[in-house]
């Protein structure tokens, strides 16, 4: 008897406020901007940003990642679907009736922190890099609260497994252990985003503006590269591929991390935001010191 293998029957569903059902998905989605908002705050006042910015930045985060990740989803998922008849066309626009990608989310967030490093980096002293370095320690938080939401959805887990520790999904019809793969990737965004953090709170002045983003990029989508080679297909042209569609669009990525940290490596930009020094005035002369030089 194997007192570790897990029978995973857990609600997705939290509790209802009348006809509405408030979920442990939507929760732990919440929670991960919520403390992404709590990170870039710390963030913001240890390097002299204005802690204005915040509001407008977790609003540009929110917006962009629901809005690239429903349509990662669908155009790399089940084009055929949500392309193929108006009935799928309408349903891009109702995000609890389908799935998200956190690819298309990743694509997303690249382009809504081109504009918010354009709109507001200029009058604050940071750029587009400098941005994307801070962000994605905050990202890796969230990503674990997401992974951990799929887990009460009892979806995106992996094949059968022997190891001890499987979980049959029951509410999915499962009778075999399954790996659980959302908790795999959970633990490995909750581990970088840790490494992440201690590495900007104790070494902040030994590292160069890229290198975060890059060490992101490697970690997060080389270990969701490695997992996927465990993971059930999601859709079923992914039946029979080598690598899934999941692999092949972390691929780019993973090679964007190495490039960064070599960037990082030979510009040597300091990593925290610079401030320019305000020079003193030159002050008047007094009408005494007029009155000498007369």
């Amino acid at each position: 008897m194997n007192l570790l293998l897990v029978h995973w029957h857990v609600d997705p569903v939290l509790f209802h406020i009348g006809s509405l059902e408030i979920r442990w998905y939507s929760l732990l989605f919440v929670a991960g901007f919520i403390l992404g908002w709590y990170i870039f705050k710390w963030f913001f006042k240890r390097e002299g940003i204005p802690e204005k910015l915040l509001d407008p930045l977790l609003y540009t985060l929110l917006g962009a990642t629901i809005v690239g990740a429903r349509l990662g989803h669908c155009c790399f998922y089940q084009p055929d679907y949500y392309f193929g008849s108006w009935q799928g066309f309408w349903e891009i626009f109702m995000p609890w009736k389908g799935g998200l990608a956190s690819h298309g989310g990743a694509i997303a967030l690249l382009l809504a922190m081109w504009w918010f490093a354009r709109h507001y980096g200029r009058k604050h002293d940071f750029d587009y890099l400098w941005i994307m370095d801070h962000l994605c320690i905050a990202v890796a938080f969230a990503g674990c609260f997401i992974r951990l939401g799929n887990l009460f959805n009892s979806e995106i887990y992996g094949d059968v497994t022997s190891l001890p520790w499987g979980f049959i999904y029951e509410l999915r019809g499962e009778t075999e252990p399954k790996h659980p793969t959302q908790l795999y990737e959970a633990l490995s965004y909750l581990i970088l985003g840790l490494v992440m953090v201690w590495i900007y709170w104790k070494r902040l002045d030994k590292v160069h503006r890229g290198f975060f983003f890059g060490l992101f990029l490697v970690g997060c989508f080389g270990m969701r590269f490695l997992i996927e080679f465990i993971k059930e297909p999601q859709v079923g042209f992914e039946e029979g591929m080598v690598l899934n569609m999941g692999q092949l669009l972390s691929i780019p990525f993973v090679i964007a991390g190495i490039a960064l940290l070599v960037y990082a490596a030979v510009t040597k930009r300091p990593a925290r935001a610079v401030h320019p020094e305000e020079t003193p005035r030159k002050q008047a002369p007094t009408h005494y010191a007029k009155s000498l030089r007369g």
